[in-house]
Formats: structure tokens, C-alpha cells, sequence
């Protein structure tokens, strides 16, 4: 068994930590409560727990954004932009919501949504 696992790279300090999903509305409310920066894309939505727990990603596009279809665009564009640029730059112990914004969600350009996030995470994080 040590051998199996000698065999294995070891995981960089640096790495981005595991995110977890936001699954109680409780949770969302809190979350809305806390600090917010708009963008063209999306709304951010950010708050500290109060703990030293993994980050926690909500998504949220409600029936403004168009039909099952848009939405489900929505959500997934912002699940890979969570991903790719929020879960860096992501704090241990925080909560953050993206409300997709209809109309501009689903048609901006990527480039300009990885931009806005940046953003958005460094006001959140004032």
C-alpha cells in the first residue's frame, strides 16, 4: 500500500481548495444578505460564515432569464465560470451566490464574464 502511494505525485500547497454546493435556501438567503457586486453578466453575491470550511458556490437563474433552456445555460456558464475563476480566488469559510442576469448571461463574452468575476470577488472581498 505505501508503495501505491509513493507512486502518486503530492498534491501542491497552493492548489484551490475543494468547493462545495449551496443546497438549503436558508443558505441562499443568508447569502444574499451579505455583500454584493453587480456586473454586466451576473450579480455576485458573498458572505463569511464564520468558519474554516471549504468555499460554497450557489447558482441561481430564475424565470426572468427566459425559458428551461436559457436558465440551464445560465447555471451552466456560471458552473464553469465558478470553476475556472472563482474557485482560486475562492476564501475558506465563505458563501458565494452568482445570479445570472437575464439577457446578458447567456449572450457575453466569455472573456468579459472571467473579467467581471475577477472583479466582482475582489469587492466582495473589500
Amino acid at each position: 500500500m505505501e508503495a501505491i502511494l509513493a507512486d502518486r505525485p503530492a498534491l501542491p500547497t497552493d492548489a484551490p481548495v475543494a468547493a462545495e454546493t449551496i443546497r438549503l435556501r436558508a443558505d441562499y438567503l443568508l447569502a444574499a444578505q451579505g455583500r454584493k457586486a453587480g456586473t454586466g453578466g451576473f450579480l455576485l453575491q458573498g458572505r463569511a460564515r464564520g468558519d474554516d470550511l471549504a468555499p460554497r458556490f450557489g447558482f441561481t437563474a430564475s424565470k426572468k432569464i427566459g425559458n428551461a433552456v436559457f436558465r440551464n445555460r445560465a447555471k451552466r456558464r456560471l458552473r464553469a465560470l465558478a470553476h475556472e475563476v472563482l474557485r482560486p480566488l475562492a476564501r475558506r469559510g465563505w458563501d458565494y451566490v452568482l445570479v445570472a442576469k437575464p439577457g446578458a448571461t447567456v449572450v457575453r463574452d466569455w472573456a468579459l464574464l472571467q473579467d467581471d468575476l475577477r472583479e466582482a470577488v475582489a469587492r466582495v472581498h473589500k
